[in-house]
């Protein structure tokens, strides 16, 4: 009798070591911090709120003077400058009790890799979205998120099933313009669904032709719609 007990107080005992194990494995795989994500150094000093960096205004003035020439043109977007433009926003973002901060950009060749950091109550991850970008023959862009990781743990699966659930869940409710570029742009991220990628600058509109994703920067061809 006694002997029966202790096997099965050492078997009790060793599946609770597993169980901490895997449970110490998890946490450890949540909370790894990737060696690509360094955000950039931002002085506080060097940045009032609301204000708009540089290099966005660069963009904007070399994405209109361009359109306004009626004729195909190239925008480079490139990663260190973006990068900085973007740490002048107004963050941390919260949305549905998570807070966002310190984004990051990477461009890779055929990919756009987004880091940041996910504060969960008190709990903080980073959260890396894969994305491949392409435009198919029918001239319609697909923002396909390949990969969903919190920290080294990959959730692209469970992930792409809640997203799903949770946009459509928003379409039903109404309040969603679905011709808005931003509902467009999270319909293909979220549910993989493809959209023309046609929008107006001032008085003329213009279209994505082609995307290429080249380490360290990303290449718009853009042609008059």
């Amino acid at each position: 009798m006694q002997d029966r007990k202790k096997k099965r107080l050492k078997k009790t005992v060793r599946w609770l070591l597993v169980d901490i194990a895997v449970t110490c494995i998890i946490l450890a795989l949540l909370l790894y911090k990737p060696s690509g994500y360094r955000p950039p150094e931002v002085n506080p000093a060097d940045h009032k709120k609301g204000q708009i960096h540089p290099y966005l205004t660069h963009l904007s003035a070399e994405l209109y003077n361009n359109s306004q020439l009626e004729r195909p043109f190239e925008l480079v977007v490139l990663e260190g400058q973006i990068n900085e433009a973007i740490s002048f926003s107004d963050w941390p973002l919260e949305s549905e009790g998570v807070k966002i901060s310190e984004p990051v950009v990477l461009f890779i060749p055929e990919k756009i890799v987004l880091m940041g950091k996910a504060n969960v109550k008190g709990a903080e991850f980073i959260v890396t979205i894969m994305v491949q970008p392409g435009v198919d023959q029918q001239g319609l862009l697909n923002l396909k998120m390949s990969k969903l990781k919190i920290g080294a743990m990959n959730v692209t699966p469970l992930a792409k099933v809640i997203a799903k659930k949770m946009y459509k869940d928003r379409l039903a409710t109404g309040y969603i313009d679905t011709e808005d570029l931003r509902t467009k742009i999270s319909g293909s991220l979220l549910t993989n669904e493809p959209f023309e990628p046609v929008f107006r600058i001032d008085d003329e509109k213009v279209r994505i032709d082609k995307i290429t994703v080249e380490k360290g920067r990303l290449i718009l061809r853009l042609v008059p719609h």
